[in-house]
């Protein structure tokens, strides 16, 4: 996969993206209240399985209709920008 479709469809996500509120398990197995960026998959799935691939998106149950970029997939929109 080419890495500039990678990156453009990686900024296409986070510029398209809504704040969700979400639970996740700490390192004490004790529940935190999170906010998640969320996006509809709405672009090549080949794309989007390669950035989940690399880290920058959560794996998503083929099913939704939207994924959830990770901290990391963040972090190298804004270097990005």
């Amino acid at each position: 996969m080419d890495k500039t479709i990678e990156e453009l469809t990686l900024l296409l996500l986070y510029l398209t993206s809504w704040k969700e509120e979400g639970y996740v398990y700490n390192e004490n197995d004790e529940l935190d209240k999170v906010m998640f960026n969320r996006s509809y998959k709405r672009y090549s799935f080949d794309a989007l399985n390669s950035l989940i691939e690399k880290g920058y998106l959560y794996p998503a149950n083929y099913k939704t209709k939207s994924v959830t970029l990770t901290k990391n997939g963040i972090e190298l929109v804004q270097k990005l920008k």
